[in-house]
């Protein structure tokens, strides 16, 4: 089944490249989580590039940034180092919270079906209930689009 608006978020801690992060170490506060299929490719460093320019502006919100990826973590270490990302990025190689939130799901690419990644982000409320679901997401005016959605 997949979540939808209102929801109780799936609370996760996962490791990250800077150290363990988990989804209820920001109770009070709103999260961004976003799912990416992986570490250095074209649109998902577009994607990761777009969410650490406007980090001051989420911080200023008091909104945390939290992307996650099938990729270990010393694949992040370099994705990060790469690119100079500031955002969050965790590692869930077991698929366990890519499953639990529901972006893990069938793909067609040139008529070949495969299990990836569904390119998706969350709004996570304070209380931690999904405020907004963006699916399928497109990368381009995608991280601006989710900063304008905090203010309305």
């Amino acid at each position: 089944m997949a979540l939808a608006v209102g929801d109780v978020a799936p609370d996760f801690t996962l490791a990250g490249d800077r150290g363990d992060i988990g989804l209820s170490a920001h109770r009070g506060h709103p999260v961004v989580v976003y799912f990416y299929p992986k570490d250095d490719t074209s649109g998902c460093t577009k994607e990761a590039i777009a969410f650490t320019e406007l980090l001051p502006e989420f911080a200023r919100r008091g909104v945390a940034v939290i992307g996650i990826s099938p990729d270990g973590v010393e694949a992040h270490r370099k994705f990060r180092a790469k690119h100079g990302l500031g955002v969050d990025l965790a590692a869930d190689p077991e698929r366990a919270v890519l499953e639990a939130w529901g972006v893990w799901v069938e793909k067609t690419l040139y008529g070949r079906k495969y299990m990836g990644v569904e390119r998706a982000t969350f709004l996570v409320d304070a209380e931690g209930k999904i405020a907004r679901i963006w699916r399928k997401v497109k990368v381009a005016g995608h991280a601006q689009a989710v900063l304008e959605a905090l203010a309305g």
